[in-house]
């Protein structure tokens, strides 16, 4: 996992499986830098094999937990991510992107 910001947006990269296992790693992480009160967030998946449903639900509460002028997005997009976000309809909760310059142009368009 790796963070970078970008301005005062920060973007979140993860790799490998976001699962049962790795999920309280990135609960730890958004904690960290939600306390630095960024104006946006950019959750990159587009390295994850694997998106069980505990990754889905740490998404989902990070998410409800930004305030409402802190934009949230997630890039997604195959099989492993995209689809399963897809499927139990976060697509329509937070925006899903196909890549982290789409995330961020949407951010800064305000259209998270």
């Amino acid at each position: 996992m790796t963070v970078h910001w970008q301005d005062d947006t920060v973007i979140v990269t993860v790799s490998g499986e976001l699962d049962l296992v790795t999920a309280p790693q990135l609960s730890e992480s958004m904690e960290l830098v939600l306390g630095k009160h960024p104006t946006g967030v950019v959750i990159d998946l587009s390295k994850v094999g694997f998106l069980a449903s505990a990754g889905m639900s740490l998404l989902a509460s990070t998410h409800q937990k930004i305030s409402g002028t802190t934009g949230f997005a997630v890039v997604a997009d195959g099989p492993a991510t995209g689809r399963p976000l897809t499927l139990v309809g976060l697509d329509q909760v937070f925006g899903i992107f196909a890549t982290v310059d789409e995330a961020l142009a949407a951010l800064q368009a305000g259209s998270s």
